[in-house]
């Protein structure tokens, strides 16, 4: 493997994704193997991914899903593929990755609680329950299927109480998580104290001013108080 494709790994291993990309999109793949063209593309997806360049990124992970042999890195990229297809308002091809990696025989807490996600968004919510539920079975330590688990129950008003519980553990273990800051204001909220749940989302939109949900939570709130 060449050296340039080396330190553009390592890069991105220290979460430099913008440098990291910049230095595999200069890489001349004309003499690299046909392993390092399927690292390239892996990693071009995954950077993209993470810079929230959409369509770039599905263009090289879906290459890699489709002409990959490495059975881990198949995992990973249908795992970001949902992602993408999540967070661009296409639930249903996320559902699909995510089911096609379960029926492969794959389980795991990042699996299930994205799974989780997508049902969400389709207001599939028992579902969502159930596959956050099955998360924590695995780890119940887990912020993101505590925080799932806890804003998905406060949302729906199905059990409020636990929603709390729940939302504190996740910001207990990542206090400084905006999205687990917003949940336990929005749980705070659904139990009637209004007061806290003000508390909790200003910390949110300090850290995520522009995110549209956090805002909508804050205006739902201040409705409220008047």
């Amino acid at each position: 493997m060449g050296g340039s494709l080396q330190n553009a790994i390592r890069l991105y291993r220290a979460r430099r994704f913008d440098v990291a990309l910049e230095e595999l999109l200069q890489l001349d793949s004309r003499s690299f193997s046909e392993e390092e063209k399927a690292e390239l593309a892996y990693y071009l997806g995954l950077c993209y991914t993470k810079l929230e360049q959409f369509d770039d990124a599905l263009l090289y992970l879906e290459q890699v899903v489709t002409n990959g042999k490495d059975p881990l890195r198949m995992y990973q990229c249908r795992l970001a593929l949902a992602y993408v297809y999540a967070v661009t308002g296409r639930s249903k091809l996320a559902e699909f990755e995510l089911q096609r990696l379960i029926s492969q025989g794959f389980e795991s807490v990042q699996l299930y609680a994205a799974l989780a996600y997508t049902f969400y968004v389709q207001k599939q919510y028992e579902d969502a329950i159930d596959y956050y539920s099955r998360a924590l079975e695995l780890d119940r330590e887990n912020p993101t299927a505590l925080n799932g688990l806890g804003y998905v129950l406060a949302d729906t008003e199905r059990d409020v109480r636990r929603a709390l519980i729940l939302c504190k553990r996740a910001v207990d273990k990542k206090p400084h998580n905006p999205a687990y800051l917003d949940s336990l204001g929005w749980a705070h909220f659904k139990n009637g104290n209004i007061p806290e749940s003000k508390i909790w989302i200003r910390r949110a939109l300090d850290l995520l001013p522009d995110h549209p949900e956090i805002q909508e939570h804050m205006r739902r709130i201040l409705r409220a108080e008047s």
